[in-house]
């Protein structure tokens, strides 16, 4: 059972729960910026649409795995702030493993629905199969885990059931049941309407039998986390995807990311793994 709506607010709001968020942020942004300039080889800002933020910038790595899928990270904000150029770093981990890694932005809330965003998501795991004729490999922090979650449970009618575009996915600190937000600060940007929650939920979406997901979420963050995580990997385990819930120990929501720049990590080895 959800709390009523201003201790959900107090759930939701993860700058709240943690003061020093602006310094962790500005990290993000420098650790970003020093690693694509350490990275000539980087195709930076590619279009996968029409739009100004329809870009992704790509990081291949030395010695690429043959075969293995494209790893795409999404980036959060609540659907209302950031873009790709505070998370290139977030690529370091895995191309330490053969694994080539893209970044992504999309338009932000007000000036889209939710609706729209996740059109974009899939509109640029589109354009990266159609680069590399590779499977996609989606993980995302925050909002982005809800991309990424709604990447791995959408209907590709465009690829067929024999072979779908999504490898498997690793959304962290996601937002699968939306419904509770409405009644936070979060909709206010958001605007949904109780049919725009339900419908935009991957918690109820079919993901695809077999389907690998690893939900992580760290072990500071609010409960509201937690169960969005355990919600999501115990529906579509009823549904016959193999999930798996990784507790950061000791990650709040904004340090829980830091792992994916470390080759050695526990979050980049699961990541490696699912690239399997």
């Amino acid at each position: 059972m959800t709390m009523p709506g201003p201790h959900l607010d107090a759930e939701y709001n993860n700058r709240a729960m943690v003061p020093d968020h602006p310094a962790i942020m500005a990290g993000w942004a420098t650790d970003a910026s020093a690693f694509r300039a350490a990275r000539p080889d980087a195709a930076l800002d590619q279009p996968y649409g029409t739009g100004e933020r329809h870009r992704f910038d790509l990081f291949p790595a030395a010695g690429a795995r043959e075969g293995a899928p494209v790893l795409l990270f999404i980036h959060g904000g609540y659907w209302q702030a950031l873009d790709k150029s505070s998370f290139s770093h977030m690529a370091a981990g895995a191309n330490a493993h053969g694994l080539d890694v893209a970044v992504m932005s999309y338009d932000l809330c007000p000036q889209v629905k939710l609706g729209e965003i996740v059109d974009q998501a899939i509109a640029c795991a589109r354009e990266l199969d159609r680069r590399t004729g590779r499977k996609v490999l989606p993980f995302g922090h925050s909002a982005g885990g809800h991309l990424a979650a709604c990447l791995a449970g959408a209907n590709w009618p465009w690829i067929g059931e024999a072979q779908p575009m999504i490898a498997a996915a690793m959304p962290v600190s996601g937002l699968f049941h939306l419904a509770p937000l409405m009644k936070t600060f979060v909709n206010k940007a958001l605007g949904m309407e109780p049919g725009d929650a339900s419908r935009l939920s991957p918690v109820t979406w079919t993901p695809p039998e077999g389907l690998r997901v690893t939900a992580v979420v760290g072990g500071a963050e609010s409960s509201e986390y937690h169960r969005q995580s355990r919600m999501l990997a115990e529906c579509w385990a009823a549904m016959g995807a193999e999930t798996k819930i990784l507790v950061m120990p000791g990650a709040n929501h904004f340090t829980v990311i830091a792992p994916f720049a470390d080759s050695r990590s526990v979050l980049t080895a699961e990541l490696v793994a699912l690239a399997a």
